[in-house]
């Protein structure tokens, strides 16, 4: 017989199986007190007959010692349940057995108490060790019966009464056996709901308070009972002890009240307090027809804007995409055309220009058409470590390479001896860099000079990694620079609005941040921050883990 302990699996499990134990300590203590009332009855009574008055008091009273230590011990032995219902089972079939010896009389009483202690021990242990036990209280009762018969003989009387016993046993242990197996599952599975439902509770409760929408649980005394951090700081990030909404928010309590009373909802926009957006209040009831907790919802006019922004752009990248891919074609061969156009010998100067011309705008447009469907493609990074100071100067002796750039000047500037390392998308790094570098030579330079244009890799504070390009131009009004990287927001009239915008998309894809910063003195500077590569190691362990 294993001592492992068992019915650990869960706490439901271990109180069911702690109260089993509890009750059957307790009814064999009540057991052995009735065996002391038989054993020590004064001997003027009659009843019960004592065929052995010592056997049987010496019974009584070590059952009882027995019953008192096992229920002392009914905390300790939950570690090994099985051994010490076993134990304390067969000590109950021998009492039982020895009690019917010594007090013939009170048999049918004693083995239907017997009964009990089975049917209780067959609710924690498994049914074969149940029918085991329940077979050794029969094999007792039948060998009372034949051994220590109430006559000279065993009638078939007392062998029946045996046998139905034996049968009783079996019964009642299966019945409780399954019961008690049916019972553990059931309590399993109802501790597996609670679980769940804490678990979808706390999961209900994390969304709610992390929602981009405001929402409030008022009650009909115009109390706030529950507010998310979305809802407090639209409200102005009041203290913890401010839950009159009369006091803290008028306009939303009017508008609840004539809610309330009216059935009509404001929906005009309304700031709640200083320094903070505007919200459109929504009001539902907790209940239906139950007036006594409302939930206010807090719409962000902020965020509705920049929703309806992004679902105009995404729309729009698709048009702009479908319509780039039709202009293609045609575009394309009216390029080849002008090409075959300027090789011929026999055309005169004007002829050239006007040749000339289409060549160039054709290269406008395919640029423009090329901006379009980076929109429309999104592409997701690959990031990947960089020396950016190699980088950029592969960079610059390759656009030197490829760009004539004539009387204009780019060059790089790092530090050779400290490496400046960054994780990001070289491809997509090359595309925002190459924009950058495209506009300083274009806007950045003064009337008449040619511009002046610099790529510099460096470390900033904490060692982060910076790229900047910087020009010696006229620079950026500050009116003009907080609008330079909205979508199709230009100042040049071949210009379409999306070479900056596309660059901060990509940056903001790799984890970096563009920013654009004034230079003392004239010119300007755009600023790329990157991931170190160690923190986005690091960032990579803790998704890891």
């Amino acid at each position: 017989m294993s001592s492992t302990p068992v019915f650990a699996e869960s706490p439901a499990g271990t109180a069911a199986v702690r109260h089993e134990l509890s009750f059957l300590n307790v009814f064999r203590l009540v057991q052995s007190l009735v065996y002391a009332g038989l054993a020590f009855t004064p001997a003027g009574m009659g009843w019960p007959e004592l065929a052995t008055p010592g056997l049987a008091r010496t019974v009584a009273t070590v059952y009882l010692v027995f019953a008192l230590v096992a229920l002392l011990l009914n905390r300790r032995s939950m570690g090994y349940v099985r051994t010490a219902v076993a134990t304390c089972l067969v000590v109950d079939i021998v009492a039982a057995i020895m009690a019917i010896v010594a007090m013939h009389d009170a048999r049918i009483g004693i083995a239907m108490m017997l009964a009990v202690n089975l049917s209780a021990g067959a609710l924690i242990l498994p049914l074969r060790l149940s029918s085991f036990f329940a077979a050794l209280a029969t094999l007792g009762m039948l060998g009372h019966t034949i051994f220590w018969p109430s006559g000279n003989n065993p009638g078939d009387r007392d062998l029946l009464e045996a046998a139905l016993f034996g049968l009783a046993y079996f019964a009642s242990t299966a019945l409780c056996s399954v019961l008690g197996q049916q019972l553990r599952a059931t309590e399993a599975l109802a501790e597996q709901r609670s679980t769940d439902l804490a678990n979808l509770s706390q999961i209900n409760e994390l969304i709610i308070r992390r929602m981009k929408t405001g929402v409030l649980l008022v009650d009909d005394a115009n109390r706030i009972h529950q507010i998310n951090e979305s809802a407090w700081m639209l409200l102005g990030n009041p203290g913890a002890d401010q839950r009159d909404l009369g006091q803290l928010a008028p306009e939303l309590s009017r508008r609840l009240y004539h809610w309330m009373t009216s059935g009509k909802l404001d929906e005009t926009a309304t700031q709640l307090a200083d320094g903070v957006p505007e919200v459109v209040p929504r009001f539902s009831r907790l209940a239906p027809n139950d007036d006594s907790l409302v939930l206010i919802f807090l719409d962000d006019t902020s965020l509705l804007s920049r929703r309806a922004e992004e679902l105009t752009l995404s729309s729009l990248g698709r048009l702009s995409a479908s319509i780039a891919h039709e202009i293609r074609n045609p575009l394309a061969a009216i390029r080849y055309s002008a090409q075959l156009l300027a090789e011929s010998r026999t055309m005169d100067s004007s002829d050239q220009r006007m040749v000339e011309i289409i060549n160039n705008h054709c290269i406008r447009l395919n640029e423009i058409i090329e901006n379009i469907l980076q929109l429309s493609r999104r592409e997701r990074s690959r990031p990947e470590t960089l020396d950016l100071g190699h980088w950029a100067q592969d960079f610059v002796e390759e656009y030197s390479q490829g760009n004539d750039l004539g009387a204009d000047s780019l060059r790089v500037i790092t530090n050779s001896s400290v490496p400046v390392v960054a994780v990001a998308d070289p491809q997509q790094l090359q595309q925002v860099v190459w924009n950058l570098v495209q506009n300083a030579l274009r806007y950045g330079r003064l009337p008449g000079e040619p511009a002046r244009v610099m790529v510099v890799a460096r470390q900033g504070e904490h060692g982060v990694p910076i790229l900047e390009v910087i020009d010696r131009g006229p620079g950026i009004a500050p009116k003009v620079a907080a609008q330079i990287f909205e979508p199709f927001y230009t100042t040049h009239e071949y210009g379409t609005g999306l070479g900056l915008y596309l660059a901060r998309q990509m940056s903001e894809a790799n984890q970096a941040a563009l920013e654009y910063v004034r230079v003392a003195g004239g010119g300007s500077c755009f600023r790329l921050i990157l991931t170190p590569a160690q923190m986005n190691k690091a960032t990579s362990e803790d998704d890891e883990s």
